[in-house]
């Protein structure tokens, strides 16, 4: 062989050895750097569904909260509404229109049920007055008008 081919070879060696030792270190980095980026991407997925499992609970405690507001808003509209109604039962009472609820509890007007009966139109013609009908006047003062309602009806009736 003749040097010339020999001196060829090395020098191919040598720039061979030369670009794998600069392009080695470089590689290795490459593949570092893709590894980093592979597990960033993995952390990132991982917080990614740890943080929307945290946003279902607390959308699911949320929506558990508003259910149990929401009853506790209508119980107390409840008890407003039966405090209401004792307000108004005590009104009656105080006017003497709910005589006929003492009555009862005494056993004049009960069934042998012990059940307090329902009274007529008739019987109770102060109902009236107390439970407005149809297209009356709800906002008249009932209580101005007593004696002369009563004389009408003992007339009509006598």
């Amino acid at each position: 062989m003749s040097t010339g081919v020999i001196i060829a070879i090395i020098v191919v060696v040598v720039v061979l050895l030369g670009l794998l030792a600069f392009a080695l270190p470089r590689m290795r980095a490459r593949r570092q750097e893709k590894a980093r980026e592979r597990e960033l991407a993995a952390r990132r997925d991982r917080a990614v569904a740890e943080n929307r499992d945290a946003a279902e609970e607390r959308s699911l405690r949320a929506e558990a909260a508003e259910h149990r507001a929401r009853i506790a808003e209508q119980e107390a509209a409840r008890e407003r509404a039966e405090a209401r109604l004792h307000e108004e039962r005590a009104a009656l009472h105080e006017r003497g229109l709910a005589d006929h609820e003492l009555a009862g509890e005494e056993g004049a007007a009960t069934t042998g049920t012990g059940r307090e009966r329902v009274m007529t139109d008739e019987e109770f013609p102060e109902r009236e007055r107390i439970i407005p009908r149809g297209d009356q006047d709800t906002t008249a003062d009932t209580t101005t008008n007593t004696t002369a309602d009563t004389t009408e009806r003992g007339a009509t009736r006598g």
